[in-house]
């Protein structure tokens, strides 16, 4: 498994190199600094201040190597923004905030608190209950049972989370005064985050029980099903022992993806009930052309996809003793 582990990371490690580059290119190569400037800035910056700016953030710098230096010297390559990028990424070494010159990995250790105590239990919670109302769905298919969950899984699909918000801060917070509308505080951070996460797992339960029902079913007409119920074996006993445990790798695949969510947190969660966290540092940088701060943030997304990949196929070996790690 050693090996495998290796051998994986290092597939990582092209995805990783591929995602800077392509930052490389949008941030550097396709953005003008002056107009990166003026949109930090301000449209009536006046020339020296914009120039200034894009000289403290060294974007007047060459791109790929600095003709300054012989091509025999270190400084011909190491001078030069495509280095630097590389460089600075690599060593976590991400510099301060194209908007305040704020510490960009303060601001990200700041926000990961918040962002965890609301991601967590929206993911443990959430995929919990998702697969616990999947069984019962799948235990009755084909019956009204099944033909209603399928009805609402696809109503609830289709209403946008804005709804979910707008519905739950009013009646939940404004009518009924159980969760404050907004804000946080590590002191009572529950208070603040429950409605958040309430909405999250709502907003994800109907394609998630339409996506595992389906999964379910599936298994539920395989040959090693019907072999177990001519054994005698119960219903309830195939789904939990025999249809779940082989249903678990698209389940796995599936949850994977959440797993950048986790760190990053929710872009209009956050947003929108005030929590601090680093969904909220993402949406702050789009909005306020933190360029900075934004290529920061896809890139830890990269990162952490690549690593979810990685336990996923770890986790394969656990669920399933057909797979083999070599």
């Amino acid at each position: 498994m050693t090996a495998y582990i290796i051998r994986r990371v290092l597939y990582g490690v092209p995805i990783v190199l591929g995602v800077l580059f392509l930052l490389f290119i949008l941030f550097f190569l396709y953005a003008d600094p002056e107009a990166m400037a003026r949109k930090a800035l301000g449209e009536k910056a006046s020339v020296e201040v914009i120039n200034n700016w894009i000289r403290e953030k060294g974007y007047d710098r060459p791109r790929f190597f600095n003709p300054k230096y012989p091509v025999t010297e270190a400084g011909f390559w190491t001078d030069a923004i495509l280095f630097d990028h590389f460089h600075s990424m690599l060593t976590l070494n991400f510099g301060g905030s194209d908007i305040d010159d704020y510490p960009i990995l303060d601001r990200i250790k700041q926000g990961a608190g918040p962002s965890l105590t609301v991601t967590v239990p929206i993911f443990v919670i959430g995929t919990l209950v998702t697969i616990a109302v999947s069984l019962f769905v799948a235990f009755f298919r084909g019956s009204y049972i099944d033909q209603a969950g399928l009805f609402v899984s696809v109503l609830a699909m289709s209403v946008v989370i804005f709804v979910y918000i707008m519905v739950g801060q009013y009646f939940f917070s404004s009518q009924w005064r159980w969760f404050p509308i907004s804000g946080f505080d590590r002191a009572s951070a529950w208070r603040f985050v429950a409605l958040p996460a309430l909405v999250g797992i709502i907003t994800n339960l109907g394609g998630g029980v339409r996506f595992y029902r389906t999964i379910m079913v599936e298994e539920v007409n395989r040959d090693y099903v019907r072999t177990a119920r001519a054994k005698g074996v119960g219903e309830v006993q195939i789904m939990f022992k025999h249809v779940l445990k082989n249903g678990m790798l698209p389940i796995l695949t599936s949850l994977v993806m959440q797993i950048p969510f986790l760190f990053l947190g929710s872009l209009l969660l956050e947003n929108f009930f005030g929590i601090p966290g680093l969904g909220s540092v993402t949406y702050d940088a789009i909005d306020q052309n933190d360029f900075a701060t934004l290529r920061v943030m896809v890139f830890i997304g990269a990162v952490v996809f690549v690593i979810g990949q990685i336990l996923t196929d770890i986790s394969y070996s656990f669920v399933d003793p057909r797979v083999r790690l070599s």
